[in-house]
């Protein structure tokens, strides 16, 4: 299974600040919204393109477009972080939505919502969440895709632990994982470390 490491100097700084327990929430988002950008563009690298001819003020020039259609799908609520960045990069995507409820004790996540565009057999599926821990709740998303059509699977986040990594890789060898950062292992409590905390609360100042 691939794994993508997204290492530009740029997405180092922007990972920085999202760690630091300073930066506030308005700034955490900024910071999550840029990042993603980074991510979402290297992700989407292999898109398959066809060529069109578009008119200049000065004449024709030849260029392309994407080819294939994509559908988006955050994670509920984190992977909202990430949503808007990678619709700017191919704005033409459909979305979709699973929402996903993880037992703070068990560290096992519930499904309680999904809804998807129809056609995903045919499409670049890029499922989104901020935070790859266990893997758990990855799985869950990718295994619910595959069994609505989907063959082409991408997995961005903004950290991963080696294991989830490990654990998507047991599951759903096929799918490719785009990340900026590979961090050292889970605590006890399930959270990535160092990581950057709960995502979800610092960017939308629930904690």
């Amino acid at each position: 299974m691939p794994v993508h490491l997204i290492s530009h100097p740029v997405a180092r700084a922007l990972l920085t600040q999202l760690r630091d327990k300073q930066t506030p929430s308005p700034l955490f988002r900024q910071y999550a919204q840029r990042l993603s950008v980074l991510i979402a563009t290297e992700a989407m690298r292999d898109l398959p393109t066809e060529a069109i001819t578009v008119e200049t003020p000065l004449g024709p020039a030849e260029g392309a477009r994407i080819a294939s259609d994509v559908v988006v799908v955050p994670v509920l609520r984190a992977g909202l972080g990430m949503l808007e960045a990678v619709l700017s990069v191919v704005p033409h995507a459909r979305v979709g939505h699973i929402g996903l409820q993880r037992d703070e004790a068990t560290a096992v996540a519930s499904q309680y919502y999904a809804k998807f565009p129809a056609g995903l057999d045919n499409s670049e599926v890029v499922l989104i969440d901020p935070m790859l821990a266990t893997g758990g709740s990855a799985v869950a998303s990718l295994q619910l895709l595959a069994a609505r059509g989907a063959r082409h699977l991408r997995l961005l986040c903004i950290v991963a632990a080696p294991e989830g990594i490990a654990e998507v890789e047991r599951h759903m060898p096929h799918v490719q994982i785009y990340t900026s950062a590979i961090d050292s292992h889970l605590n006890e409590h399930k959270f990535i470390v160092p990581g950057l905390g709960d995502f979800g609360d610092r960017l939308f100042g629930t904690m």
